[in-house]
């Protein structure tokens, strides 16, 4: 085993699709997670932190840039990131600190930007640009789907390779093994089918993917030389919803909760909400048979999720460099598992929008607030400069547009702010074609203050509103009536602050702009003077005295 280092290092763990509420530290009744819950006794559990955007790619391009959707532009899965915005690992590296990718990122190049600037893909400052600002350790978005005009994931599948050498017989191991069980008849059960994910994937359990990513994460560490940060982004408990033996019977119907949803949200339900909910993946989590096999296997992935976990803090303890490690548990969104009658993401509905995130900070500073919880309205843009301060940089707050949770973790109680903003642009579905919506107008944005949560609806539609304290199941739509038009109004008029925020002056700070206040007299520029007066008499002295020679006609 290497030597630990001293220096101080991150290890920035993501689950795809992970609901806030299925962690044991939670308060998940059936759902034993010890291994998050050790992470949260060891530091901060944060109860109110909110995704940018409740789509996977968007959401992403919010963790990896600290900027806000409509600031960073990349709003649904495949829309490029654009060539130059600044990312974790710009900012990391900055101060000293390497930043390499393990797992996921749901990143697309901006190929037509990086040619225009002659930006070569096998360069290194090309493969960043690629892989969302990231050194790829190994880079798996892990949905190698397969139909009739080929790849969903056009690159290299290196977890494909893996399984393969295994001796996996398919050219297409993930879908025909790690993710497909085996049927009565012998035949494959494919994990695309809801019916089938009460059966165990037909791999090893070793074999299958969360385990693999944990060793690749270990094979990381135990190279690395410090300070880095690891982004660590696993697929799972992202659908296909088919986990291997022993994951695949631990939970059964028993243990699935009844869904959070009420009649009255199908009564002159707002349009957006009822295409959305009427959809092909909401009428199927309509049906408790499907709910009764989906979520014990959704369980069984988080469970073997928590086991790995287990096995990367045992590694990092082991490697004497828990004390020096940053470590962050979180996800880009979560499921709605058929509360709200919905199925996958995509509103602003708590099991959607919310997520889960415990935080470790190993300095001193952070020893008086270990194994608490804070309820902090935090977004997830908060990361990108939590990072940058913990490895000892100046946060560029001109670009970062999230702030620092170093003074929650010390115990400090900062001025913060008062509102929480997600947005989704579902211009790509055909939720916005059934709607009658061009693509600019198929937009939503969410503002939360803590109890009242508005969803806003652009194309000219009426707003959606909540009480959470007094409905926390978010059931009733006070939008639907007039009784509530002060908060209403309250709301829109933070939508609108926020609307006025500063997002695109990146290459210039505040202290920069600052130290530029005068600069140009003393270089010489001295418009608007009268007489000269004004001005202290060496910044005119280059145009006084006796004129070098006259061109003048006597």
């Amino acid at each position: 085993m290497r030597k630990p280092s001293a220096a101080k290092n991150i290890l920035f763990v993501m689950y795809d699709q992970l609901r806030f509420d299925y962690l044991s530290c939670a308060g998940h009744p059936h759902l034993h997670t010890p291994n998050f819950d050790r992470v949260a006794a060891m530091g901060v559990r944060f109860t109110n932190a909110y995704v940018q955007s409740p789509i996977c790619g968007a959401s992403r391009m919010s963790f990896y840039t600290g900027r806000y959707a409509s600031s960073h532009g990349a709003q649904w899965n495949g829309f490029p990131l654009r060539v130059g915005e600044h990312t974790l690992g710009d900012h990391l590296r900055k101060v000293g600190m390497e930043c390499c990718l393990i797992g996921k990122t749901h990143m697309k190049a901006d190929a037509e930007g990086m040619a225009r600037l002659g930006l070569a893909p096998d360069s290194i400052i090309g493969a960043r640009q690629a892989e969302c600002g990231f050194d790829a350790w190994v880079r798996e978005d892990g949905l190698q789907a397969c139909g009739p005009d080929g790849f969903y994931d056009e690159k290299r599948s290196p977890y494909n390779e893996y399984l393969r050498a295994k001796g996996y017989p398919s050219d297409n191991p993930w879908a025909d093994f790690a993710n497909a069980g085996i049927d009565q008849n012998g035949d494959m059960a494919s994990g695309w089918m809801f019916a089938n994910a009460d059966k165990p994937a037909n791999i090893r359990e070793e074999d299958s993917e969360t385990p693999w990513l944990t060793q690749k994460t270990i094979e990381y560490i135990d190279q690395a030389q410090g300070p880095w940060c690891a982004h660590v982004s696993f697929i799972k408990p992202h659908w296909p919803y088919i986990v291997p033996a022993p994951y695949h019977d631990m939970f059964n119907a028993s243990h699935v909760p009844q869904p959070k949803r009420h009649d009255c949200e199908r009564i002159d339900t707002h349009p957006v909400f009822d295409a959305h909910l009427n959809n092909k993946i909401g009428q199927a989590f309509h049906r408790e048979d499907v709910r009764n096999k989906v979520i014990p296997a959704y369980m069984g992935l988080i469970k073997q999720c928590d086991d790995q976990l287990g096995l990367l803090l045992d590694h990092l303890e082991g490697a004497g460099l828990m004390k020096d490690t940053m470590i962050v548990l979180t996800s880009d969104h979560g499921d709605y598992l058929g509360d709200h009658w919905m199925g996958e993401k995509n509103l602003f509905h708590e099991p959607s929008v919310k997520i889960p995130l415990i935080i470790y900070d190993p300095s001193p500073k952070a020893d008086g607030t270990r194994g608490t919880t804070c309820d902090a309205l935090v977004e997830s843009i908060d990361l990108a400069p939590t990072f940058v301060a913990f490895a000892g940089g100046q946060i560029p707050d001109h670009i970062l547009e999230g702030r620092s949770l170093l003074p929650w973790l010390w115990g400090e109680t900062p001025d913060w702010r008062r509102f929480a903003i997600s947005e989704y642009d579902y211009s790509p579905t055909p939720q916005c074609e059934q709607l009658g919506l061009e693509p600019r107008d198929a937009r939503l944005f969410m503002v939360f203050d803590g109890r009242f949560k508005l969803m806003h609806a652009e194309g000219g539609f009426r707003p959606m509103l909540f009480d959470l304290h007094n409905d926390p199941d978010e059931f009733i739509d006070l939008a639907k009536g007039d009784s509530h038009t002060a908060e209403i109004d309250r709301l829109y008029g933070y939508l609108a602050q926020w609307g006025r925020r500063l997002a695109q002056r990146v290459t210039k700070s505040e202290d920069d702009i600052k130290a530029m206040r005068g600069r140009s007299l003393r270089k010489g520029i001295l418009p608007f003077l009268v007489d000269g007066s004004e001005v202290p008499e060496e910044l005119t002295a280059r145009y006084r005295g006796p004129a070098p020679k006259s061109y003048l006609k006597s």
